[in-house]
């Protein structure tokens, strides 16, 4: 039987097939997920108050850094986990400014993503 948990998982990544994967995955461990393809349509849910969030980082518009730090400068204090493609030093370290708890390169170890919600659920 899943688990179920009490917490929203907010999934932001604007490749379909991906949000739908981690979706589908999160789900069948027991977890709410609201997904997003965009930040902005994430931000324009503004009742949401997710217990944690896994964004991608290169989105058109706006990135899962900016969005994180969007999020900080509102004074909402979310864990985050920064999912790219290329995890650079200068991404790695602006991640850690802005307080995001992990940054994964994708794709993301099962294992670890479902340990970063369950974390935080």
């Amino acid at each position: 039987m899943a688990k179920v948990t009490t917490g929203n998982i907010a999934v932001v990544d604007d490749d379909f097939a991906v949000l739908e994967s981690y979706q589908f995955m999160l789900e069948l461990a027991g977890f709410r997920v609201a997904a997003f393809t965009s930040a902005l349509s994430y931000l324009d849910a503004s009742d949401l108050a997710p217990s944690c969030m896994i964004l991608d980082q290169h989105m058109p518009l706006m990135t899962g850094l900016e969005l994180a730090e969007t999020l900080k400068d509102r004074a909402l204090d979310i864990p985050i986990m920064l999912v790219t493609a290329a995890p650079t030093p200068a991404i790695r370290e602006r991640a850690a400014e802005l307080g995001i708890t992990k940054v994964l390169e994708k794709p993301p170890n099962e294992d670890e993503l479902l340990e970063f919600v369950a974390a935080h659920a």
